[in-house]
Parts: C-alpha cells; sequence; structure tokens
C-alpha cells in the first residue's frame, strides 16, 4: 500500500510531465516555420503519442501489490498519486494534480483521441500551414482536458475547465464548414454562460469551507445545507451545459454538423465528459446534500434527454447531426446514472462515458471520411454504400449497432445498468423514469437502424459511386477504437476494476 519515496517521486514527475509534454509540444508546433506545415503535423503527433504512453503509465508502477483488482488509492478519495504545492496560500488555493480510478480512463481515453487524431491531421487535412496549426490547437485542447480529469482544486479545475474554450472555437470556425463562425460563436455563448455559473459555484464552496481542495471538501465539509443546496445548483447547470443535458444542449449538433473530423472526435470523445465528470468529482463529491435534493429533477431531465434525442434522431437527414444528436440521448443516459446516486448508477455513468468516447469518436471519423469521399452528409445520397464502399459500411454497420447498446460490445454497460440503479433505486418516480429509459434504448436501436438502411441498404447513389479505399491512415485511427469497443464491452473491469473504492466513498458521503 505505501509507496517508497522513490517511486512517490517518480509518480509526480510522471503526472506533471502529462501536462508539460502536450503543452511544450504545442508551443514548438506553433513556432515551426510555415514551410515545415507536414513535419510539424509529425512533431505534433510525437508528442501526442508520448503523452499517451505517460498516461497509461500513471496506473503501473507505484503499488508493490498492483492487478487490475487489488489495486486501489487506499483511504476514500486519495489520489493514487498527487502534486500538491501552495498556489495561492492566502486564500488556501493549491497547485494540487492527482489522478485515481475516477479519472484514470478519461485521462487515458483523451491521451488515445488526442494522439489519433494529430496522426489524422498529417495526412488528411490540407497543408497550406494551417495543419500546423491545427495540430497545435488539438495539443492545448488536450492540456486544458487532461488538467480538468486531473485538478484536484476546484479553483484549478475551473482553470483547465476554461482552457478549453478558446481551442474548441477556434478548431470551429477555422476548419469548420460553411456555417462554421455562427456554430463556434454559439458553442462560446453557452459555454460562457456556464462558465459563469461554475465559477459562481466555485466562489461559494471556497468561501464557505476555506478550502478550494477536493479531498477536504469530500463529503461537504461541514458545509451547511443551504450552501450544498445552492453550490450543486450552480455545478449542475454548468456542467448540463458542457454535457450538454437538455434543454442546453442546442449548441451541440450545430457545432458537431460544422466542426471538422478531428474536432468532432475530441469534442464528443472527450470534451462533453467533462460535464459528467464534474458532475460527479465536484457536484456530487462536494455537495451530497445538494445532489440528493436535486437527484429526481436531474433524473427527470435525464430521461427527456433520452427520449427527445431519440425522437429526433429518427427526424434527421444529415449523417453527422443525427450522431451529434445521439450524444445527447446516451449522455441523457449517463445523467440518469449519476442521478440514482447509488453505486451501480456511478459505475454505469463512468463506463458510460468511457464507452460514449470511443464509440462515438469511431462514428464521427467514419461519418468524416463518408463525407469527404461523398462531398455530402445527406442520408438521401448516401445510400447503398455497402455496394461501392462494403468495408467502411461494415465499419459504419458496427460502430452503429455499438452505440445502440449490443451486449458484447462497450455501449451496452452503461445503458443497461443506467436502467437497473434507476430500478434499484425505487419508487414511482425512479421505476417510471427506468421504464421510459428502456423505451428511450429502444428508439435508439430504431434511429441507428434507420441509419444503417438509408446509408448502407438500397441501390448505389451518384454520390457513393467511385469512393477511394480505406487508407492506411485511417485504419491507423479506427484500429484503437475498434478494438476498445470490443475490449470494453467484453472485459468491462478494464473500466471498473478499481473504482469500488471512490465511489462508495461518493455514496457514502449522501444522506
Amino acid at each position: 500500500m505505501n509507496y517508497s519515496t522513490t517511486d512517490n517521486a517518480l509518480g509526480q514527475a510522471l503526472l506533471i510531465a502529462v501536462l508539460v509534454v502536450p503543452a511544450l509540444g504545442a508551443l514548438i508546433v506553433a513556432l515551426l516555420p510555415a514551410g515545415t506545415d507536414r513535419g510539424a503535423r509529425l512533431v505534433a503527433t510525437g508528442f501526442a503519442a508520448v503523452t499517451l504512453v505517460l498516461t497509461a503509465l500513471l496506473a503501473l508502477p507505484f503499488r508493490q501489490d498492483f492487478g487490475w483488482v487489488t489495486y486501489g488509492p487506499g483511504p476514500p478519495m486519495i489520489p493514487w498519486i498527487d502534486v500538491d504545492v501552495p498556489w495561492v496560500p492566502a486564500l488556501g488555493i493549491d497547485f494540487h494534480l492527482g489522478v485515481d480510478a475516477i479519472s484514470y480512463p478519461l485521462v487515458v481515453l483523451t491521451g488515445l483521441l488526442t494522439a489519433l487524431c494529430c496522426a489524422y491531421t498529417v495526412w488528411k487535412v490540407p497543408g497550406g500551414g494551417r495543419g500546423r496549426t491545427l495540430a497545435a490547437l488539438l495539443l492545448v485542447l488536450e492540456v486544458g482536458i487532461l488538467g480538468t480529469f486531473l485538478a484536484f482544486d476546484l479553483v484549478l479545475f475551473f482553470v483547465f475547465f476554461e482552457v478549453v474554450l478558446l481551442p474548441m472555437y477556434a478548431v470551429i470556425a477555422g476548419w469548420g464548414g460553411p456555417d462554421r463562425r455562427r456554430a463556434a460563436r454559439k458553442f462560446v455563448l453557452y459555454t460562457l454562460f456556464g462558465s459563469v455559473l461554475l465559477l459562481l459555484g466555485v466562489f461559494t464552496v471556497v468561501i464557505a469551507a476555506g478550502t478550494g481542495d477536493l479531498t477536504a471538501l469530500a463529503g461537504g465539509a461541514g458545509m451547511s445545507r443551504t450552501v450544498q443546496y445552492t453550490a450543486f445548483a450552480l455545478f449542475a447547470v454548468a456542467f448540463a451545459v458542457k454535457a450538454p443535458l437538455w434543454p442546453l444542449h442546442t449548441w451541440l449538433p450545430d457545432a458537431h454538423t460544422e466542426a471538422p473530423t478531428v474536432g468532432s472526435v475530441i469534442l464528443a470523445g472527450v470534451l462533453l465528459k467533462m460535464g459528467t465528470y464534474g458532475l460527479i468529482r465536484v457536484g456530487v463529491g462536494v455537495a451530497p446534500l445538494g445532489a440528493s435534493w436535486a437527484a429526481p429533477v436531474l433524473g427527470t431531465l435525464a430521461v427527456i434527454a433520452i427520449i427527445v434525442g431519440s425522437l429526433v434522431c429518427l427526424r434527421q437527414t444529415e449523417l453527422k447531426r443525427l450522431i451529434a444528436y445521439s450524444s445527447v440521448g446516451h449522455m441523457g443516459f449517463v445523467l440518469l446514472g449519476i442521478a440514482t446516486l447509488t453505486v451501480t448508477g456511478l459505475q454505469a455513468a463512468l463506463i458510460g462515458n468511457v464507452a460514449h468516447g470511443i464509440i462515438t469518436g469511431l462514428l464521427f471519423f467514419l461519418a468524416g471520411a463518408i463525407k469527404d469521399r461523398a462531398h455530402s452528409g445527406d442520408l438521401a445520397e448516401l445510400g447503398g454504400l455497402r455496394e461501392t464502399a462494403p468495408r467502411l459500411a461494415g465499419l459504419l454497420g458496427f460502430a452503429a449497432i455499438a452505440s445502440l447498446g449490443l451486449p458484447g460490445l462497450a455501449g451496452f454497460w452503461g445503458e443497461a445498468f443506467a436502467v437497473v440503479a434507476s430500478v434499484q433505486r425505487g419508487g414511482p418516480l425512479w421505476t417510471t423514469l427506468a421504464v421510459l429509459a428502456a423505451v428511450g434504448g429502444a428508439l435508439t436501436a430504431a434511429y441507428f437502424l434507420r441509419l444503417l438502411r438509408r446509408v448502407t441498404h438500397g441501390p448505389a447513389t451518384s454520390a457513393v459511386t467511385g469512393f477511394a479505399a480505406i487508407s492506411r491512415p485511417e485504419w491507423l485511427a479506427w484500429s484503437p477504437l475498434i478494438l476498445l469497443a470490443l475490449a470494453v464491452g467484453l472485459v468491462p473491469a478494464l473500466v471498473l476494476a478499481a473504482t469500488s473504492v471512490p465511489v462508495s466513498a461518493l455514496t457514502g458521503a449522501l444522506p
């Protein structure tokens, strides 16, 4: 259980390096001459690959009795590795980074998707100097997202949460579709609204508790019921914007439709998870009384998101927009699991987060490949894909059935056990929510099967003729996600093995 001094120092160095390496990479890539555009993107990919290795190593060398079943942080809410140094001592604010079983899978997923997206830019993004800038922005996004998942101080969490805003705006506005600037502005306006509420919540907690340290704030830190109610309400709305939760979701379809492929992959794969992760780590962890008070409302809104997202998907005629609205429904299942405030529900949310990142990241890669070849995302113009590009059609079918929650694939566990957790919660409300969520799951199957019928079946349209074969760079980007969708579906312990201690700590503090 105890770390040696050497191991602890090495762990802290790794933790710092996870943020320093992509930040340094972004700086170097941005400073390289425009004439070295493709080389700069290769450099960015190298930095992203090193960061991925570092994220994976965060779990490995620091326990003598390491094992996927037995390793854990020890005392509840204490990270495996942490770095804690004074930042603003007068206000009790520390530069406190840490990693535990709640954040670790998302940290690795962020490293993986960023590396795949940087590699994708090397071959699939036009040059002219702009590809270098896009790769640098991806590394800056990685710093912000990783910092959010690693922050163990509320103020530091807020800072990293905000780092993501401008680079994602630039990615959408600079490399997106015809209506990219309007979509980027809408993304910024919604996000700024959430940021103001998050900042108010942070101030409420720090002033009331006298600290922003999340380990000290676990269980409410003796804050009054009124303070916890107020803080959780502010946090819940702020994170609902980022997740996004209905009815604060309308920025998402526009952003996805106009964003470039790599922007959509990062946005759906990990950026949305900042909202649901924040709701677990900060909302439930810091204000358990507020979480218990708001749980019925949160659960109701989550189920509305599932149903509304599915019904809208049944009417969508544009490929990326359909996948974007599917994220509203899938994140509804994650939020339903959180709202139950049970061990089963929170674990369903954790694996649902990771599964959605893997599968929807793959779906947006595939959607980007189809749109690049067909020059259209209109479902009516994409029919008969299996006749002209059977491998691409087969991969789209695999990703779709993974996303609809077929048992044996990653999407099954989060959705199924969010419903189970709602049933276990008991009472008329939660039973009704479970039934409606199950209906939403059936609608999810309906709209993905409709998607496959419209795109892959029937006679080939003129838009899907003459498709180029799947290239090696595309296989490189897609293969890890395909394998992970299978691996997590068959062995969910890859995500959940070490979560019982921190999740039990969270639920143990609830009234």
